[in-house]
């Protein structure tokens, strides 16, 4: 009696899981890398850093600058693993005086960072932390305010070294950037024009701002008077008269290239018993990550 052959192959399946990130201005508080480290996250994309307290640098691995050699000596931004789900290349970048054609700078330093992440699935892709930091006009400019939508011009054009055609590449970038958008301070049609800009050069390079705005967060109640009726920003900072239950104005943003944003999703984390130690909200990022695994299967 001939035996019966078996036939064995190999079907393809895929599974998706949340790759899960988060954006947040830790206010060089090291009670907020206590607070990050107990966090179900993979990556942090942080700014306004402090170098983590002993208890739970060992459980956070940083990129590798020196923790005081940020903006003007003040302060950095950071980009953190906290999971093995990530495999993370930190990015160095150069002063953009003197570092050799082709090669990444950064025109301010501490005012961004920037990794290639391989997610699951095998993916890489590139994660920028941003913060723009606040200046004012040259003592003879005859004015005394502050501004930060020309650090965001600089941060937006150290992003081109990222980006070398017009579509299919994979950024995500996310901050705060210390501006408001879709309006001005006050209802000021000046400074939104002003703000405006920035918006539209992220979109011009191929990085539209994905939010987080309404319903993905809890929206300023009260309604501020300078805020449009319409708008959809969430706050994600509050001022020292304030407090996260009457936070009111929106400074942090994600943005990503056009087709990975498909696969984002943000929430601004601003509900008051959520907010947590610094006066900016965390900011919650979900990629979807779908990766391939074979099974073996018999005729």
């Amino acid at each position: 009696m001939r035996g019966r052959r078996t036939a064995i192959g190999v079907t393809s399946e895929t599974r998706t899981r949340s790759l899960k990130i988060v954006s947040w201005n830790m206010a060089h508080k090291r009670e907020s890398w206590r607070y990050l480290a107990n966090m179900d996250v993979d990556l942090a994309l942080l700014q306004e850093t402090c170098k983590p307290p002993s208890d739970v640098a060992a459980r956070i691995e940083t990129d590798p600058a020196p923790w005081y050699s940020g903006a003007r000596g003040r302060w950095r931004t950071a980009i953190a693993k906290l999971s093995d789900r990530v495999r993370v290349e930190w990015l160095e970048p150069g002063p953009i005086a003197n570092t050799p054609f082709g090669e990444f700078a950064v025109s301010t330093p501490g005012t961004l960072t920037a990794a290639r992440i391989w997610a699951p699935s095998g993916e890489p892709f590139v994660a920028v932390s941003m913060c723009a930091e606040w200046e004012s006009p040259d003592a003879t400019a005859g004015g005394r305010w502050i501004y930060a939508d020309a650090s965001v011009h600089r941060i937006v054009s150290d992003l081109c070294a990222f980006i070398g055609r017009q579509r299919g590449h994979r950024i995500l970038a996310a901050g705060d950037l210390n501006i408001l958008r879709g309006y001005g301070e006050g209802g000021s049609k000046y400074w939104a024009a002003r703000y405006r800009t920035v918006f539209e050069r992220f979109r011009a390079i191929g990085l539209p701002c994905i939010g987080p705005e309404s319903p993905n967060g809890r929206q300023a109640d009260p309604w501020p008077n300078e805020l449009p009726k319409d708008s959809t920003t969430v706050p994600t900072f509050h001022s020292n008269r304030q407090s996260p239950a009457t936070a009111s104005r929106q400074l942090d943003f994600v943005f990503a290239s056009e087709g990975f944003a498909d696969r984002l999703t943000v929430h601004a984390l601003n509900a008051p018993e959520k907010w947590g130690p610094s006066d900016h909200c965390r900011v919650g990022i979900e990629l979807k990550d779908t990766v391939a695994s074979g099974t073996r299967t018999g005729a």
